[in-house]
């Protein structure tokens, strides 16, 4: 058969990155339609996916919108040469593609906070997946894994991290280090929010510098270096997540890192204008379990981090809490493999359940209570 994949961000080549290889080892013909956003395209290169570039946008959502109508006319032109059986991706490109193409799509959605993007794009869909913490129905067909979105590449199946990464980077082999991740802020579903400020980037670099060396990883590339004690993360970005997994911790006002800190097993506070009580499920999920911080005020997102920096057996205390939450999690890379070569039809799939319901093949907990997510037990 024959799959056209969209990823229009960093975060999507990850996630379709092995159920593409799964499905060329077992002879199946697939396209991946990427757009050049932050490192989309170096992480299709990196990965040796087949891929077409179907268009470029910068990290302000002024790109975007000018340069929305060509995106959509090269994808439908891709696709159409490609003529694939099923079309997988996470919002409207994918699903107006294959409303024009009269091909069945599957979507993989993981924020409810993207309320257009679900509007226009899943009533052509064939099937919405998305995690069980989500917390909205989206349509008729809408089935739920056990797990994140990360778990597509985080899970045990799939990822072992690189421990050379510390010498890649100068760092030593007992070098305390936190990662502080910037977002652009540039997304649709960006508009009207914030995160840290550049005065705020400044007191969050010089707390935690005391404590750890900081490397930045910044999405919008205009942090300045000269006068703070940190410097940017330099390696090639598919490179980040094995950073991650050696970090004492993550500080970040962006969303998909703080998910992939938490499978990692890495400490995470998280501080943005998101952060409320109507956030996201995956995130209130993560920070019930222990694994996460969510704090809205910047002081006390600051006060939380040097917390953890300070505070001993935090490595043993959330390696234990993410190997809990993982023993009740799927493979996600096997069940978009799944959806694929039935079509989009997720009624054979056995790690999926309709919205609303507990999903049928949920692997048993490992008896790890509930525990407060606090730096120190």
């Amino acid at each position: 058969m024959r799959y056209v994949v969209f990823t229009n961000t960093p975060a999507h080549v990850h996630c379709y990155k092995h159920a593409v290889g799964d499905l060329q080892s077992r002879g199946h013909d697939v396209l991946v339609l990427g757009r050049d956003y932050g490192c989309t395209a170096d992480l299709l290169e990196w990965y040796d996916l087949p891929h077409e570039v179907y268009g470029y946008c910068d990290t302000s959502k002024w790109s975007l919108l000018t340069r929305l109508p060509a995106h959509y006319a090269r994808a439908i032109r891709a696709a159409r040469r490609f003529d694939p059986d099923l079309i997988f991706g996470m919002g409207g490109y994918a699903a107006h593609t294959g409303a024009l193409l009269r091909t069945p799509v599957a979507l993989l959605i993981d924020s409810e906070v993207t309320g257009l993007d679900h509007a226009i794009s899943t009533p052509f869909a064939r099937t919405v997946l998305t995690p069980d913490t989500f917390q909205t129905e989206l349509c008729e067909d809408h089935h739920v894994f056990p797990g994140l979105k990360e778990c597509a590449y985080l899970h045990p199946d799939v990822y072992e991290r690189d421990p050379s990464v510390r010498d890649r980077l100068g760092l030593d082999p007992d070098e305390a280090f936190a990662i502080v991740r910037l977002n652009a802020f540039g997304s649709h579903h960006d508009v009207g929010k914030a995160g840290f400020t550049p005065g705020r980037r400044r007191q969050l670099i010089e707390a935690l510098a005391e404590h750890a060396t900081v490397l930045v990883s910044d999405e919008g590339g205009d942090m300045a270096f000269d006068d703070v004690p940190a410097r940017p993360f330099s390696l090639h970005p598919a490179l980040l997540h094995d950073a991650l997994a050696e970090a004492d911790l993550l500080v970040a006002d962006t969303q998909t890192m703080v998910t992939e800190a938490a499978l990692l097993g890495t400490p995470a506070v998280r501080s943005n204008s998101f952060v409320g009580d109507d956030d996201m499920g995956n995130f209130l999920e993560l920070e019930r379990r222990g694994l996460i911080f969510n704090e809205a005020a910047f002081d006390e997102a600051i006060e939380r981090a040097v917390a953890v920096l300070r505070a001993e057996g935090t490595d043993e205390i959330w390696r234990r809490r993410r190997n809990a939450y993982l023993a009740e999690t799927c493979n996600l890379a096997d069940v978009i493999v799944d959806v694929a070569t039935s079509l989009g039809d997720p009624g054979g799939v056995d790690a999926l359940a309709r919205f609303g319901r507990e999903p049928t093949e949920r692997p048993a907990a490992s008896g790890e209570p509930e525990v407060a997510p606090l730096p120190t037990e």
